[in-house]
């Protein structure tokens, strides 16, 4: 399953709306730790191995594409 993902910076949330997730994180965006957080909490919030979630596109941007392999 694909979700088309928004980032906001120094927030802490998850909100899942059909296909389109919302995610606040506190990570600063350096070195690919932001998405590294990203991936962490929607894999928590989902209740999926983290292994599962990868991002297709958007790596180096608040708007993302990922994908949730079942």
């Amino acid at each position: 399953m694909f979700y088309k993902v928004s980032v906001v910076f120094h927030r802490d949330y998850v909100k899942i709306k059909g296909d389109v997730i919302e995610i606040g994180i506190m990570v600063k965006p350096v070195q690919g730790k932001a998405n590294i957080e990203i991936i962490k909490q929607i894999a928590k919030h989902l209740g999926v191995p983290k292994s599962k979630i990868r991002i297709v596109a958007g790596e180096k941007s608040q708007d993302k594409v990922i994908e949730v392999i079942q």
